[in-house]
This record gives structure tokens, sequence and C-alpha cells, in this order.
């Protein structure tokens, strides 16, 4: 029973600080599958698994935080399918490529890109958004009545959705850490219509990604059980609160916690090579 309640506040707390900055939780849930999984379930979890569970999960959050912010009217769908093109094709790949990778190799390179995320969470506070004007221009008006004005370029817009599709299948998270930062640095999207529209691209990738891993054998349903009714509150919670506040206190939290994270899998991976 205690291990239920500790899958469902995994999922919640995930959920959270997913949606709040755009990431979708998969960076907390992996990692904490593949360093707890002894004391949740009583055995290792390989990181396959983790991976193809997260991912499944991961729909169930990005559904909750896209309903939250299309009743504000910050997704941009249109924009969020052309990223989706290749971004979901993209997660298929990822997903077929993550069981080739050896446990230690896996705990390095996911390591090593969370720290990554976590400078990039770190740097985003002091870059400044381009001031390049794209080609394609859009224009957004929210339920408040403001309209908000910014331009992107397709090919660039192609590329940057197969990059964050292919990190999503491989690692099980919603590249929301790469996608939301280059959507606002490069493209000037307003921060929140960014974090909003990068949850509904996540959620295509996020079913395509899982169909995959799914297919491979690769998702313990049981888990994903566990861990859906807290993600499901905390997407709505995360969005809610992103609403409401900056975030700036919880994406510190966040920032240092996948700094400890990515110290014990790094550790971890090296020991085991």
């Amino acid at each position: 029973m205690l291990e239920w309640v500790l899958l469902v506040v995994l999922g919640c707390v995930a959920a959270i600080f997913g949606s709040i900055v755009g990431l979708g939780g998969g960076i907390i849930i992996v990692p904490a599958l593949l360093l707890l999984g002894p004391a949740l379930i009583g055995e290792p979890i390989d990181h396959a698994t983790a991976v193809g569970t997260s991912l499944a999960v991961l729909i169930v959050t990005a559904l909750a935080s896209t309903l939250t912010y299309t009743k504000r009217g910050i997704v941009d769908y249109r924009s969020g399918w052309l990223f989706a093109m290749t971004s979901g094709p993209a997660a298929i790949a990822g997903s077929a490529l993550t069981g080739q990778l050896q446990g230690a190799a896996f705990q390095l390179s996911f390591g090593v890109f969370m720290l990554l995320m976590a400078a990039l969470l770190i740097a985003r506070d002091y870059m400044k958004p381009a001031v390049k004007e794209w080609p394609v221009k859009r224009e957004l008006t929210d339920a408040s009545g403001v309209t908000h004005r910014y331009s992107y370029a397709m090919m660039p817009a192609l590329a940057i959705g197969l990059g964050v599709g292919l990190i999503s299948g491989l690692f099980g998270i919603g590249g929301g850490s790469l996608f939301v930062p280059l959507m606002v640095l490069l493209f000037r999207f307003p921060p929140h219509v960014a974090t909003a529209t990068s949850m509904f691209v996540i959620l295509i990738s996020a079913i395509l990604g899982s169909g995959m891993h799914l297919a491979l054998g690769e998702i313990d349903l049981w888990l994903v059980l566990a861990l859906v009714p807290g993600a499901w509150i905390g997407g709505k919670l995360g969005a809610s609160i992103a609403s409401r506040m900056s975030g700036k206190g919880l994406l510190w939290l966040l920032r240092v916690t996948l700094l400890v994270l990515a110290g014990r899998l790094i550790w971890q991976g090296i020991a085991e090579l």
C-alpha cells in the first residue's frame, strides 16, 4: 500500500514540475524509477521499462495540462501540429533505440543530458530572445483578450521538432526542456504560450513513442496505473500554478533536483562500467 502512495506522490510531483516549465515530468519520473525501483516495487527497474512507463504516464500529464491551457486560450495548435510533424515520427525512432543502450551507457548519457538541461534552465534567465523576424507570422489572442505576436521559419521549426521527438522517445521525457527555451529565444514565443504549446506537442510525441515502447514490451502497466492518478492531478495543478505565478522558486528547486539526480546517475553509470 505504501508503495502505491509513493508512486502516486511521484506522479503528482513530477507532473507539477513538468507542467509549470513545459518539461512533461519524465525527467523526474525516469531517474526516480531507476534509482528507487527496489524501494517502490521491491526490485530494480531496467532503463527501457522506466523510459516506456514514463512516456505512457506522460500522455496523461500532457493531456491534463493541454486541456487546462486550452481553456486559457494559449495553446497555438497550428504551430503545435507543425512541430509534431517531425517530433511524432522521431519519438517512435527514439523509442526503438532505447533498448539498444546498455544500462551503464544509458545512465551516463541520461545523466549528462540532465546536467545540460539544468545548465540550460539556469542560462535561459540570462539569455535574450532573438530580434530576427521570421517569414511565418503568428498571432494568438488568449481567453483574456490579450493578443500575442511572434514568428518562425518552417525548416528550423521542423528541425527542432525532430530533435525534441528523438530525445522524448529515447529518454522518456517530454523534451520541453529543449523545446520551450528554443521557442522563446529563437522565435520569441511568449513564455506561457511556448509552455502550453509544448505540452500539446509532447502529448502527440508521448502517444506515438509509448506505442512503440508498448510494442516492444517496455511498459509496466501496473506502474502506469499507480502513477497516472498523481500525474493527472499534478498536470492540472501545475498548469493552474503556472497561470498564477512566475514559478521561479519551483524552477530553482527543479534545477537543484536535476543536478542531484544527474550526479547520482553519472556516478552509478561509471560504477557499472
